[in-house]
């Protein structure tokens, strides 16, 4: 029998129902013993007493009293967190106050851990607590590949806040893509439903009437002629991998696609690498007293490498 956990939901376990978090990660643990453990009060959300039917909110703490007839959930392996790394993630930020910090995540550094997944964002948070007493708390995620501003809530009141607001569709989130060739037109909204299905090359999104009602709104920012172009991407919903889906079904994969664009995502040039050039611009977050907080991060090397290439003009890249 382990002792008493505190346990962070994750960001993608946002509007989960605390029985089906449950369910996830203490399998054993009947739907009875669950409730009774509420109504006793051993098992708390953000300290808290609550049902069985609450929707939880990415960044709450669940108190999970010691369970004799259910084993701890598994911790993927995760190497340790070097000093380089903390080193980097706190030159990475952006912006801090009391309630919410803001990173420049770079590419290829995972948000969260998973399978074949040893180093994450997650892992290195206690690095980010900058003199509070509470770890920082994700509330949206970023795909490994995709550069970009992320927001983190510095406790739990904070991510509580944050959660509701994306939720309630108040932030505001811009991603800048170079895309292969150019839209029909310079400017409109993508509406096509998204599902994932898996392969043996793991799961992958594609367009289908029978996924998740998912939305984008684009515009036409800079062209080089009709090879490539600079798009202004806002995701009305948050599907997973929406952006570069939709820019498929556009007929105009972002540069270093090669998941969803295949060789078709790719482009010939000197100075144009083969990762991904998506990237999270700039969000606009809700503050207290109807305030506004916007932040930009700047573009990563090889995006800047591919704005010079083509010529993309109303940015200093340099």
């Amino acid at each position: 029998m382990s002792g008493v956990q505190r346990l962070t939901v994750a960001a993608d376990e946002a509007e989960l129902r605390l029985d089906r978090w449950f369910k996830r990660h203490f399998p054993a643990l009947t739907h009875g013993r669950l409730e009774k453990l509420l109504r006793t009060g051993q098992v708390r959300v953000d300290g808290g007493r609550v049902q069985a039917s609450l929707r939880l909110a990415a960044g709450q703490e669940i108190r999970v009293p010691p369970l004799a007839d259910a084993p701890p959930p598994s911790q993927p392996h995760q190497r340790p967190v070097s000093d380089g790394d903390l080193r980097d993630l706190q030159a990475a930020v952006l912006y801090r106050d009391d309630d919410v910090l803001a990173i420049d995540k770079p590419v290829g550094l995972a948000v969260q851990g998973g399978t074949g997944v040893d180093r994450h964002l997650d892992a290195m948070l206690d690095g980010l607590r900058f003199g509070s007493p509470e770890r920082p708390r994700l509330v949206h995620r970023l795909d490994r590949d995709t550069s970009g501003v992320l927001i983190l809530a510095r406790h739990a009141r904070a991510a509580a806040e944050l959660t509701a607001a994306f939720r309630r569709k108040e932030c505001r989130k811009i991603y800048w893509a170079v895309v292969v060739g150019m839209p029909p037109e310079r400017r409109g909204r993508i509406v096509a439903a998204i599902e994932k299905r898996p392969g043996p090359a793991g799961d992958r999104m594609r367009i289908s009437d029978d996924g998740q009602a998912a939305v984008t709104e684009y515009r036409v920012i800079d062209t080089a002629g009709r090879r490539a172009a600079w798009l202004e991407l806002r995701p009305v919903t948050g599907r997973t991998h929406q952006l570069r889906v939709h820019c498929v079904a556009l007929g105009t994969p972002v540069l270093g696609d090669g998941k969803y664009g295949g060789r078709l995502a790719f482009l010939d040039g000197p100075e144009l690498d083969r990762r991904l050039h998506l990237h999270a611009h700039s969000i606009e977050v809700p503050r207290p007293a109807g305030a506004k907080l916007r932040i930009s991060a700047p573009l990563p090397a090889h995006l800047a490498a591919a704005f010079r290439f083509f010529g993309f003009s109303g940015i200093d890249v340099d």
